[in-house]
């Protein structure tokens, strides 16, 4: 009888068509899309489980998700075979073995965002970008992300409706840059919250237009209420970027 051994695949999906990331019923998400994938190359139910969630039209550059099965596999001939069955916007790029007890979930030190923001209308991303209209004051933004980085309740950024038993995160990085016509949102931390960084993004842009000033941005982060903060920026522009793992879960 061969041991049962437990995998780490990286995997990345533009997120436009499915509902999500996490398996529910009578939607279509990228789990359901890679759990159907695993079982028609291995021939066997696989149950998986990824580094988090990411909501509807949400894309993802670096997703983990770990499983477990029987025996050795060889890491191209499985990433040929997968990649050849899943479709066209889901792509498998890398499989490790870890120790039995590593967690795709629980063990991710550090998750990294990005959002884009494009300055300009451009056909070839509306589903890749938030075409914000408005004239956004770079430097302003940056100091509302500053402050970020000295808080640690994030309550008034998360979805109302959420089972979690505390809403403290730790971020350890967070900032704007400009590349060409698009503005992007950089975020680092050891968790985050439902709905959090479009909530973030689209209540920093309300300061960036000068809707919101700084003050004002401190008030709604020590309000701990959704309701203050600004509306949700729209999932099409945000990007789970990066999962980190220590090295001991590593074989």
């Amino acid at each position: 009888m061969e041991t049962l051994r437990r995998y780490f695949l990286e995997v990345a999906y533009k997120g436009t068509h499915y509902h999500g990331w996490q398996v529910q019923p009578n939607a279509m998400t990228v789990q359901e899309k890679i759990n159907h994938a695993l079982k028609t190359i291995l021939r066997k139910e696989i149950e998986t489980m990824g580094s988090g969630r990411t909501d509807t039209g949400v894309h993802g550059k670096q997703q983990y998700l770990h499983f477990d099965f029987e025996g050795d596999l060889e890491r191209r001939t499985f990433l040929k075979k997968l990649n050849a069955v899943l479709p066209k916007d889901i792509s498998a790029y890398n499989l490790q073995k870890v120790k039995p007890e590593a967690h795709a979930r629980f063990d991710a030190a550090w998750r990294s965002y990005e959002y884009y923001i494009s300055l300009r209308k451009n056909p070839f991303e509306e589903e890749l970008s938030w075409h914000c209209y408005y004239q956004l004051d770079l430097g302003l933004m940056n100091s509302a992300a500053q402050l970020l980085l000295a808080h640690r309740d994030f309550e008034c950024f998360s979805k109302v409706k959420t089972e979690v038993n505390h809403f403290e995160c730790e971020i350890k990085t967070a900032f704007w840059e400009q590349k060409d016509q698009h503005l992007i949102f950089h975020i680092t931390a050891n968790r985050f919250l439902r709905g959090m960084v479009r909530a973030i993004v689209g209540t920093m842009v309300e300061v960036g237009t000068g809707k919101l000033d700084l003050e004002g941005f401190q008030n709604i982060l020590d309000s701990r209420s959704r309701g203050k903060a600004g509306a949700a920026a729209p999932p099409q522009g945000l990007y789970l970027s990066e999962v980190t793992y220590p090295e001991r879960i590593f074989i």
